[in-house]
């Protein structure tokens, strides 16, 4: 999936119409790990390495887009925001830890993100603080194995199904967030879509949003909370043979771009 942020980056209209909402795009890549280290190494480099450049941009007054090939980009991501609130959009809970997990580190990335799990290794990423669990609206999930379902329903986040999207309890769940977090955090895992829109990557599951459903929830989460970075995440164009969540993932990026300059506006 590391080849989704080049094709979408890679997209000239894309980037045109971004520049036409007024934005100045300025895109920087981060540096790839060494490929020899073992992968949990390598992902949480890149964290420490996505932290300070999340960082940066904040500080110079630009709005951070992270697009990513997995959702443990989360980690630097809110390592370099200071604390957050958070609204994620996945069809999977990523809420394992080692010792409930068969071995997927990229299954984690909410768990660890909330503070379960790898309690010595995120404390190497310069800035991370745990998100509560209560800070969290996770929206999409359906694919669950047996032994995800128990964490996840004892655990404190709000928890919004897929194939149960509705719209008045996804606006009361922004409302309480937004009175709680001074800032959020908005995470899109795109396989969020569901199958009918195409396949986001070989985790799709059927049961998820439409494009249109998405690109409403995005405006929805800038309207009712203060926004301060969002991410892309975990598209593998290998699997979009005809390119539609390729233009699905472009709407919801425009989504962000007009959202984002009415957030700074008002």
């Amino acid at each position: 999936m590391g080849a989704g942020p080049l094709r979408l980056i890679g997209d000239p209209a894309l980037a045109d119409e971004l520049r036409a909402q007024g934005w100045q795009l300025d895109l920087e890549a981060i540096e790839t790990p060494d490929p020899k280290d073992p992968e949990i190494v390598r992902v949480v480099e890149g964290d420490r390495r996505l932290a300070r450049t999340v960082r940066a941009a904040r500080e110079r007054g630009a709005f951070p887009l992270v697009l990513a090939g997995n959702c443990n980009s989360c980690l630097g991501t809110v390592a370099g925001l200071g604390p957050v609130g958070v609204v994620w959009f996945d069809a999977h809970a990523d809420f394992d830890t080692p010792d409930r997990s068969l071995g997927f580190f990229d299954g984690m990335g909410l768990a660890i993100l909330t503070g379960n799990g790898w309690e010595l290794l995120r404390r190497t990423i310069p800035g991370f603080t745990p998100v509560d669990e209560r800070d969290v609206v996770l929206v999409g999930v359906r694919d669950l194995e047996a032994h995800q379902r128990p964490p996840l329903e004892a655990s404190a986040m709000r928890v919004l199904p897929g194939p149960s999207f509705e719209s008045t309890e996804f606006l009361r769940a922004l409302d309480q967030l937004g009175r709680r977090a001074a800032r959020t955090y908005l995470h899109i895992d795109l396989d969020v879509l569901d199958t009918s829109e195409g396949r986001a990557n070989r985790f799709a599951a059927a049961g998820g949003l439409s494009a249109g459903q998405l690109e409403w929830a995005v405006e929805m989460v800038f309207r009712r909370c203060s926004v301060a970075a969002a991410a892309i995440t975990a598209y593998d164009p290998g699997l979009d043979d005809d390119g539609r969540v390729a233009r699905a993932a472009s709407r919801v990026i425009r989504a962000i771009g007009k959202s984002a300059l009415q957030q700074q506006a008002d």
